[in-house]
């Protein structure tokens, strides 16, 4: 977040109910909202997406809409959001009920909504996010059962390491400069 939002403040972990977090045919992560004719729910995860909330100043919002591809490859929505507010970097405790209800900004893609594989680069980008977010609290359980359906862990000493690090490199030339290979948007 700070390569994208050099500005952005941490505040805590927020789950919105009612969607699914899924990888969509562009390649990226989307959340699709669930309705009982859709909802197919095996893990008490199946149908909440968690995950980190910050503060965004006009620039950085502006930023980020163009590495997001507003308004073609999302669209910005204001959704309400159970949250856990944090003051500091520390891990907060998403087993207790959470402490208030907010509307939030959430990037939304309401036309590509059926899963399918990740973009080869955004398995390591989703890596580095899924690391962080486990630090400060979206549960272990949620990424095991819901985001790893779609984003495989990194293996360590697979004997690729430099296959690794050009994917890196092309990884933080994307968070910084999102340059879209799917072809919906230039």
């Amino acid at each position: 977040m700070t390569t994208r939002c050099p500005t952005s403040t941490y505040l805590g972990v927020a789950r919105l109910p009612n969607y699914q977090w899924i990888i969509n045919d562009r390649g990226y992560a989307n959340v699709v909202e669930v309705t009982d004719s859709n909802s197919t729910s095996m893990s008490p995860y199946d149908d909440v997406v968690f995950g980190l909330v910050y503060s965004l100043e006009a620039e950085d919002e502006k930023r980020l809409d163009k590495n997001e591809g507003v308004p073609v490859a999302y669209t910005k929505e204001m959704l309400q959001c159970e949250f856990w507010p944090s003051d500091t970097e520390h891990k907060v405790d998403t087993s207790k009920d959470p402490e208030k209800k907010e509307d939030m900004l959430v990037y939304i893609d309401r036309n590509r909504v059926q899963p399918d594989k990740p973009r080869e680069e955004y398995i390591y980008r989703m890596n580095q996010g899924i690391t962080d977010a486990v630090k400060l609290g979206v549960p272990e359980d949620y990424v095991r059962d819901v985001m790893r359906k779609y984003i495989p862990a990194q293996e360590d000493d697979d004997g690729k390491e430099g296959e690794r690090e050009r994917m890196a490199e092309f990884a933080r030339g994307q968070a910084a400069e999102f340059r879209d290979e799917s072809g919906v948007f230039q």
